[in-house]
């Protein structure tokens, strides 16, 4: 099978195995640019990075075409998420390089809300399947539903 998809409410998650990419989107009610808000301020990014739900022990962001970021939980400070920007359009999209893959980060309107999508685009299929085997499909879309719930519980 060459995609995978689920997709439950306004949440969904597609392996595409033809373009050795993981799709994930979810849905909120909160304009494009708090959800880009929350995806690039290290104040708020430090509290629903972690699939655990823990606060980051390190989350440094230099936000500019170039910059880069470093994300370490707790747990495993040993082990940081960093990567290198590659294109930033304010309150629509993000495009950066981690982990030898490619993410996009897009952001558009949706009725009184906002859509997001995460886009993991690997090298190949050997490369996709050492992320699904990681867990990186599972873990991203923990790490959205807990960006969900933060930006749900800051409007209250």
């Amino acid at each position: 099978m060459l995609t995978t998809a689920h997709s439950v409410d306004d949440r969904s998650l597609v392996i595409d195995r033809s373009t050795h990419c993981i799709r994930l989107e979810r849905t909120f009610d909160a304009p494009p640019a708090q959800v880009f808000e929350a995806w690039t301020r290290p104040e708020h990014v430090s509290c629903w990075w972690d699939p655990a739900g823990q606060p980051l022990a390190v989350c440094e962001i230099d936000l500019r075409q170039g910059g880069t970021f470093t994300f370490a939980s707790k747990e495993r400070p040993d082990m940081p998420f960093a990567g290198t920007y590659l294109e930033i359009v304010p309150f629509e999209r993000l495009t950066f390089e981690a982990l030898g893959a490619i993410g996009r980060v897009l952001i558009e309107e949706a009725g009184e809300g906002a859509r997001l999508t995460v886009e993991i685009q690997c090298r190949s299929a050997e490369h996709l399947q050492q992320f699904l085997e990681l867990g990186v499909d599972k873990g991203t879309a923990g790490t959205l539903d807990n960006l969900v719930a933060y930006i749900r519980a800051r409007a209250r």
